[in-house]
């Protein structure tokens, strides 16, 4: 598996790992991450504006994506019920983890690549996201607290240094 950075061709390909990945939420009972159209592919267009849009590929197909964006976040500026390991240094953010049921060890590659570029990452979950809680928590992040989107929806934080 080999990570790249996404290009304008391949939104596409992303909206249908992006489909995916809703449909693994859907079947584990988690019905309200990824609602209303979100993220569109607007979103994946900005992410690749700002060169913090990647893709996984296996075998020369996009079998993953995912954002990986520097610090600051403007939702993690308040942390509620918690704290952040480390609120001083820089950090960086990985959102918008999808990949294809079939296509195994994503997330270990995502962890490998955003550690190889930064030793402080954050990253946040829907409370109902029980796939991604598991692999947070696997790959050693440590629960923080409650952050809140900048519509209003809460979200599980957590941070490994």
């Amino acid at each position: 598996m080999t990570i790249r950075r996404a290009i304008a061709p391949d939104i596409q390909a992303i909206m249908t790992v992006l489909e995916a990945a809703k449909g693994i939420m859907r079947a584990d009972g988690n019905m309200h991450q990824w609602a209303d159209g979100y993220p569109s592919e607007q979103v994946i267009q900005d992410d690749i504006d700002k060169q913090q849009g990647y893709v996984l590929e296996e075998d020369s197909r996009v079998v993953g994506y995912f954002t990986f964006m520097p610090s600051p976040e403007p939702t993690y500026s308040t942390i509620y019920g918690g704290a952040w390991l480390d609120d001083r240094q820089p950090y960086h953010v990985i959102h918008r983890i999808a990949s294809f049921p079939e296509v195994h060890g994503v997330f270990a590659a995502i962890m490998d690549f955003a550690f190889a570029h930064d030793r402080n990452i954050r990253i946040d979950t829907h409370e109902d996201n029980h796939i991604m809680q598991h692999n947070i928590l696997k790959h050693g992040f440590s629960y923080c607290g409650i952050i809140y989107l900048a519509s209003g929806d809460p979200r599980l934080a957590y941070q490994k240094i």
